[in-house]
């Protein structure tokens, strides 16, 4: 694996446990801070299974911790005498983001040859909601034609779907199943699809 791929996958799993904490400490309203790792442990092993490199793992639990409360996420504060964490309401809208766009399609085994585009035409004056539909379907694996047209080869109509709900924008995205595009050779090999012959790209 190259240094670029270990970079990333490093970022991945940091994300998840910051994910893991909030909603830990959510959860508990106000959480010992001693017993933050513990629970957060308990929460990963029922994810995950058997745990390696426990001691790893403590080590990256306390360094997301202290990530999460330097952003404001998370503060301590304390109460019959004990230190305690309790998330801030910064940390619950981050928490809700990351919950709602956690988002992940199955890919069938098969391509059955069409393709998903993706417009859409979002006002300037929701220039957030437009960014944030950018970032969800670049993390889904989507590739960008143009800056607001999008293709994927599977179905994902349910998904897109739901984020018109959630994002608010139905009238302004447009999904589109398609049966030829020219050129897509290079579409092919993104997404590591057979070509025109029936061999991957």
């Amino acid at each position: 694996m190259g240094n670029l791929e270990q970079e990333i996958k490093k970022k991945d799993k940091r994300k998840n446990i910051q994910k893991i904490i909030l909603n830990t400490v959510f959860a508990m309203s106000a959480l010992s801070v001693a017993l933050v790792a513990p629970n957060v442990l308990s929460a990963i092993s029922k994810l995950e299974g058997s745990l390696k490199r426990k001691k790893n793992l403590k080590y990256s639990i306390n360094d997301s911790f202290t990530r999460l409360r330097e952003k404001g996420l998370i503060e301590i504060i304390e109460i019959n005498g004990k230190k305690v964490a309790r998330i801030t309401e910064k940390g619950e809208g981050k928490l809700d983001f990351l919950n709602k766009h956690h988002f992940k399609l199955k890919t069938p085994k098969k391509w059955d040859g069409r393709w998903r585009v993706v417009i859409f035409d979002i006002k300037e004056s929701k220039s957030k909601t437009r960014f944030l539909l950018r970032t969800t379907l670049s993390q889904i694996g989507f590739v960008r034609l143009q800056n607001s047209v999008w293709l994927y080869p599977y179905d994902c109509e349910d998904l897109i779907s739901l984020l018109k709900a959630d994002f608010k924008i139905g009238k302004d995205v447009l999904y589109m199943i398609v049966e030829k595009l020219e050129n897509d050779w290079h579409l092919r090999k993104t997404f590591n699809l057979p070509n025109s012959t029936g061999r991957k790209s």
